[in-house]
């Protein structure tokens, strides 16, 4: 199946899963808590995966050298960036959080300058600017003044904020580990992990119990998470970028927060802000030209 789809469908087809994932997240959280979200969609999407993997013949358990590394990855990939995620998207909008993680590329090039010594020119320095000031338009929703960070909502930006930085540390760390088993095992092992960190927390407040909660639609949201992006998303992803440039494909991650975008203003009836447009753009923008740099430089 992987093999006859085109590669550029299977990247827009995991970015599409990616940018309404939080929109899902949204509807699922109005009727379950965050641990039992992130734990059921954690624990979907690693059955599925070790299935997959399974029934293509690949090696399912990974050198035992690699399992502290993959116990990190799991933990700062899975545990705690979804438990980030999930906390701030019950106190801000899909629609911020959408134009938030666009920042995650701008992250990544900055830890790549500082961990793996990678060129960091003044074209990169403009695009991290505008990366931060088009996140500070989102998060302050363009006051600059003493009522700029009122609570509730600007504590769930500043959560989405700091799930970016933290996705690009997870993508740093995991770059070893990712190169030497493969994207697609070392991503299994990540999830796996970080769903058995995840399990005694989900037991110790009886998630289970909140099942009973659930509506269709949360159903829907919920299996929708695990399946879509947390299985088919990542096989769509790395199947991708085993066909074509890593560059064609991380292009498409510019398309995921218009995604999101819609998604919101349809599925939730989220108000779209010419603020949080206009912030976006910034943040789009302070991206592109990081990556323009990165490619004219030929550094990763």
């Amino acid at each position: 199946m992987l093999r006859a789809m085109p590669p550029r469908l299977g990247a827009f087809l995991a970015i599409a899963f990616w940018g309404v994932s939080f929109v899902a997240t949204k509807a699922a959280l109005s009727e379950v808590s965050p641990i039992t979200l992130v734990f059921t969609r954690s624990a979907i999407g690693a059955v599925l995966l070790i299935a997959i993997l399974g029934l293509r013949g690949e090696p399912l358990v990974p050198p035992r050298d690699t399992w502290a590394m993959l116990a990190v990855m799991g933990f700062v990939g899975v545990f705690f960036h979804q438990m980030l995620q999930a906390w701030g998207l019950t106190l801000t909008s899909a629609v911020n959080t959408g134009w938030l993680i666009g920042l995650i590329p701008i992250w990544s090039a900055v830890l790549s300058a500082i961990v793996l010594r990678e060129r960091f020119g003044p074209v990169k320095l403009l695009g991290l600017g505008l990366g931060a000031i088009g996140a500070a338009v989102v998060v302050t929703r363009g006051k600059f003044d003493t009522g700029a960070f009122a609570l509730p909502s600007t504590r769930g930006d500043l959560l989405i904020l700091a799930s970016t930085v933290n996705w690009a540390i997870y993508t740093v760390l995991g770059t070893a580990t990712l190169r030497r088993l493969g994207a697609k095992r070392a991503t299994v092992g990540a999830i796996t992990l970080g769903t058995l960190m995840l399990a005694p927390v989900f037991i110790a407040r009886s998630g289970w119990r909140e099942y009973a909660l659930l509506t269709p639609g949360g159903w829907g949201a919920l299996l929708f998470l695990g399946v879509g992006c947390s299985a088919l998303g990542y096989l769509f992803w790395y199947a991708a970028l085993e066909r074509l440039e890593a560059s064609r494909v991380a292009a498409f991650l510019y398309v995921e927060p218009l995604v999101t975008l819609a998604a919101a203003a349809v599925l939730l009836g989220e108000p779209v802000t010419l603020t949080a447009v206009v912030g976006g753009l910034i943040v789009l923008a302070g991206v592109m030209l990081v990556q323009s740099a990165r490619s004219q430089t030929g550094t990763a």
